[in-house]
């Protein structure tokens, strides 16, 4: 199971953290990723990370966001920085089978979906 948090409204140039808890397997040796989904679009990957704690962005969000894992909390982390309107989305945690090679950006290679967590950007 994915539970995200820590979405809200911020105006242009502010931060968000988001978090993805996870419980019942072992999410922190999986890929995991962030994925948004703006109004009237398709759903984009944003970021990913693999077992080894590589990580891969979007262009749009490079040296802007930063995913990590916190193994002490169980949770991937997505922390989003000087936001812009076009980052205003519902933002999605997602976890795959895979260890390393994660087939990010591609949400197909993703099994588990949490709920999703609004972001809006005025």
């Amino acid at each position: 199971q994915l539970v995200e948090s820590g979405g809200g409204s911020v105006q242009a140039g502010g931060s968000l953290r988001l978090s993805c808890k996870t419980s019942g397997f072992a999410a922190n040796r999986r890929c995991m990723a962030w994925f948004r989904q703006g109004a009237g679009k398709e759903r984009e990957a944003v970021a990913g990370i693999n077992a080894g704690d590589i990580t891969t962005y979007v262009d749009s969000v490079k040296g802007r966001f930063t995913v990590s894992r916190d193994y002490a909390k169980n949770t991937l982390d997505l922390q989003m920085n000087n936001l812009q309107p076009e980052d205003t989305a519902m933002y999605y945690c997602a976890a795959g089978l895979s260890t390393f090679s994660c087939g990010w950006p591609q949400a197909g290679e993703y099994d588990y979906w949490g709920q999703g967590t609004q972001v809006t950007v005025s």
